[in-house]
């Protein structure tokens, strides 16, 4: 085999396999900081913590289910000082395709915007006279 060839071998290889990469990531990722809520299965606890698996909210507006991650929600910690702009948007991409969900994946720069809009939205929360 010349060297042009592997390669080409080596590039298509690389392709196929980065998707499946990070698929693995972000179900590494779910499963050390989300699972002992949600549970592997993403099924939840009734009544304590909600299902992932099958949730319209999940499938939903991205944007909404990233500031929920990033800043928390009735009970759920805020991931924003925890996780970077990749794992969240690895976590978020495994979630809304695992279990039956089908939805678009999230992008590191998506969580990026979506973080800089809520700390400029906490912002001008803190300024509002009471």
């Amino acid at each position: 085999m010349t060297f042009a060839i592997r390669l080409a071998a080596l590039a298509l290889v690389t392709a196929v396999a980065a998707p499946a990469l990070a698929l693995a990531d972000g179900k590494s990722l779910f499963a050390d900081n989300c699972s002992a809520c949600h549970q592997v299965t993403g099924k939840g606890v009734k009544g304590a913590f909600p299902a992932l698996a099958g949730s319209a909210f999940v499938q939903g507006d991205p944007k909404i289910v990233m500031t929920t991650v990033l800043n928390g929600r009735a009970g759920m910690p805020a991931f924003k000082d925890d996780l970077n702009d990749a794992d969240l948007a690895a976590i978020l991409t495994y979630v809304r395709s695992s279990w039956g969900n089908k939805a678009s994946a999230v992008k590191p720069a998506d969580v990026a915007k979506a973080r800089v809009a809520a700390k400029a939205g906490a912002k001008s929360r803190g300024l509002q006279a009471h």
